[in-house]
């Protein structure tokens, strides 16, 4: 009579067949994924984002109207009060490629609670199957909240494919968490210097 040998569960086995299952739910999280905005690059395979706090002054000249800085290379989002009693700091996505950035100094035009979401029409071009609009909802590549800036179709807002975070993932905007574009769309206002280094 043979015996029947079971192999003993150890602590790296039960970590790879932990991770082999999360990964599966992840790999059909984005088939079915319902995010225009871009899909996440296959090469990323981890969110990277710098959470170091920076002083305010070698970027800007004055806190008027409060300032953010978006720093592309470390993803993350700063925040000063014009008061500087506030300073935040958030992990973000970015854009995809660098053709797809832009670098600058800008401002923050509008607000908008629950927005619309139209594609450009580059984005039009590259993803001709992509709709022309959606409304405000769990759909949208936007998420719950947007601030607008002064440069045509660039925004900072949410997003609700939380995996973007900490990645280049986006056609161009900055992207936070849907509860920290609430937090920071609170603190800004029109006008609010933005900077995108």
């Amino acid at each position: 009579m043979s015996k029947i040998v079971s192999p003993k569960i150890n602590r790296r086995m039960f970590v790879a067949a932990a991770a082999a299952s999360v990964g599966t739910g992840a790999f059909a999280q984005a088939n079915n994924s319902t995010e225009i905005e871009g899909e996440i690059s296959q090469s990323t395979r981890r969110n990277i984002s710098s959470f170091r706090s920076l002083d305010w002054h070698p970027y800007f000249d004055s806190l008027k109207n409060g300032a953010v800085l978006v720093d592309i290379q470390s993803r993350a989002l700063h925040f000063w009060s014009e008061d500087e009693s506030t300073y935040r700091l958030f992990p973000t996505s970015v854009p995809l490629t660098e053709d797809l950035t832009r670098l600058g100094r800008t401002e923050i035009v509008r607000k908008v609670v629950g927005p619309e979401w139209r594609p450009t029409p580059s984005m039009r071009e590259r993803n001709p199957e992509w709709p022309e609009y959606i409304g405000p909802g769990p759909e949208n590549p936007l998420g719950t909240h947007a601030l607008y800036l002064s440069w045509q179709y660039y925004r900072i807002h949410g997003t609700h494919d939380t995996r973007k975070i900490g990645r280049r993932s986006s056609n161009g905007c900055v992207g936070l968490y849907n509860e920290h574009i609430a937090q920071l769309f609170e603190l800004t206002k029109v006008g609010t210097q933005v900077l995108l280094i």
